[in-house]
C-alpha cells in the first residue's frame, strides 16, 4: 500500500515498479486458480508479502521522516494517524461487503471456499463483527491491512524515538520481539489475556500474520527509508554468500513446491511465512542483498515497466480491488481445488487484471482532474 503522498518529481519509478510486481504476484495467489499455486513464492521460500511491507516501510520512513525534519514530529505524527485512519476505512468497506454480500453469495451458490473462509462469522456473527471492527478478528485475505493500520500507529512512536536516541534501541527491541515470536510470544500472551478478559475469536482467527515477528521486517524498511541516504554498496564477502543462498533457497522452492520438507515440521518452522522464520529472514535478506546491487544495473539495461508503475503508483486502491475481485471469484467460481478448464482460469486472470488497471487509471484520471472528496479528519490534500 502507498503510504506517501509524494510530488510525481520526487518518485522513484523503480519503487512504483516493484509495488506493482508485489500486487501483480499477489492477485496471482488471491485469485483462485490453477495458477495459484505455483505462483506464490516463486523466487524461492519468499513471498511478496514480505516485499509489500518491506517496501510500504521504507517508504514511510522516507517521507514521513522528511516531514518530520521539514515541519516538525508533531506534523509528522498527524500524517501517519491520517494514514492509519484511511487504512481502518478501507478495512471496514471490505470486512462489509465480506460480512453480507459475500456471507450470502457464498451460502447460497454453496461456495465452500467463502464458507471456509468467513467460518468464525457463521460461528458467532456478533463476535466476529465486533471483533473484526476492533483488529482483532481478521479473515484470511483481510488480514493484512489490520496489521498496516497498527504499525501506521507505532511507527510516530518509533521514529520520534530514533531521531532523539538512535535506531540501536528500537533495532534491539524490534529483533528480541521477533526471537520471542519463534518461542510462541503471540499465542502465550492470548492464552494469559483471554483466560482474563474471555476473548471469544479463537487464536487462529485473529489473522494469519504473527504481528511481533512481522514488526521486524517494518521496522527495518522505517529505519533504512528514514535515513534518507542511498543503500551501502554490498561488499563481495556479503554479495557471493548471498547469491548462493538465494540460488539454493530458489531451487529448492521449484523442486518441492510451496512444503519445504514434508513431514518434518521443524523445517517448516525455519521456513514459516507466518512467523518469518530464520531461514526465510535470511532468504528474503539475500534477495535484498542481490536487489541492492544489481538494481542499478538493471534499471540501465530493462525497459521502464510502466504498467508496473501504474499499479504501483495506486497501490492501496490496487490492493482493495484486488481483495473484492478475489473475493467475489470464491462466490461464484470457488476454490483453487475446484477443477476448471485452464480457459476458464485465464480468463478470470484477465478479468482481475483488466479490473485492478481500470481501477489504477481511474484513480490517475481523477487525481488528474484534481477532485478531492472533502472528508471531516482533513484538512490538508488528500493522501492516496
Amino acid at each position: 500500500m502507498s503510504t506517501t503522498p509524494i510530488h510525481p518529481a520526487n518518485r522513484r519509478w523503480e519503487l512504483d515498479a516493484l509495488r506493482g510486481l508485489m500486487l501483480v504476484l499477489m492477485t496471482l495467489t488471491h485469485m483462485p486458480t490453477m495458477f495459484s499455486l505455483p505462483s506464490g513464492q516463486p523466487f524461492g521460500f519468499v513471498s511478496a508479502a514480505e516485499g509489500f511491507v518491506f517496501l510500504s516501510a521504507f517508504m514511510a520512513g522516507r517521507v514521513y521522516g522528511h516531514r518530520a525534519r521539514r515541519d516538525g514530529v508533531a506534523a509528522m505524527q498527524s500524517a501517519f494517524h491520517e494514514r492509519a485512519l484511511k487504512l481502518y476505512l478501507c478495512q471496514l468497506a471490505l470486512l462489509s461487503l465480506a460480512f453480507t454480500l459475500i456471507a450470502w453469495l457464498g451460502v447460497h451458490n454453496r461456495q465452500g471456499g467463502v464458507t471456509g473462509l468467513l467460518e468464525f462469522f457463521f460461528i458467532d456473527p456478533t463476535a466476529a463483527v465486533v471483533g473484526a471492527a476492533l483488529l482483532l478478528h481478521n479473515p484470511p485475505l483481510l488480514d493484512i491491512l489490520p496489521m498496516y493500520i497498527v504499525l501506521m500507529l507505532i511507527s510516530p512512536w518509533l521514529l520520534r524515538r530514533a531521531m532523539h536516541r538512535g535506531w540501536g534501541g528500537v533495532l534491539a527491541m524490534s529483533a528480541l520481539l521477533w526471537l520471542a515470536q519463534q518461542w510462541g510470544l503471540g499465542q502465550a500472551l492470548y492464552e494469559l489475556t483471554g483466560s482474563i478478559s474471555g476473548v471469544p475469536i479463537p487464536y487462529k482467527d485473529m489473522g494469519a500474520f504473527h504481528w511481533f515477528a512481522w514488526q521486524a521486517l517494518w521496522v527495518v524498511g522505517l529505519w533504512l527509508g528514514a535515513r534518507q541516504q542511498p543503500l551501502p554498496r554490498i561488499p563481495l564477502w556479503c554479495l557471493v554468500p548471498a547469491a548462493v543462498y538465494a540460488a539454493g533457497m530458489l531451487l529448492w522452492r521449484q523442486m518441492v513446491g510451496q512444503d519445504p520438507m514434508p513431514g518434518v515440521p521443524a523445517v517448516g518452522m525455519l521456513l514459516d511465512k507466518w512467523s518469518l522464520g530464520p531461514l526465510r529472514v535470511l532468504n528474503f535478506a539475500s534477495v535484498f542483498v542481490l536487489l541492492v546491487s544489481f538494481g542499478p544495473w538493471l534499471k540501465q539495461v530493462l525497459p521502464r515497466p510502466l504498467p508496473l508503475e501504474l499499479l504501483g503508483r495506486n497501490s492501496l486502491s490496487v490492493f482493495c480491488a484486488h481483495i473484492v475481485i478475489a473475493l467475489f471469484t470464491l462466490a461464484f467460481f470457488g476454490s483453487p481445488e475446484v477443477i476448471r478448464p485452464w480457459s476458464t482460469d485465464v480468463a478470470l486472470l484477465a478479468g482481475a487484471f483488466a479490473g485492478l488497471f481500470a481501477v489504477a487509471m481511474a484513480v490517475e484520471a481523477r487525481e488528474r482532474s484534481g477532485w478531492r472528496p472533502v472528508l471531516w479528519w482533513r484538512s490538508g490534500p488528500q493522501m492516496r
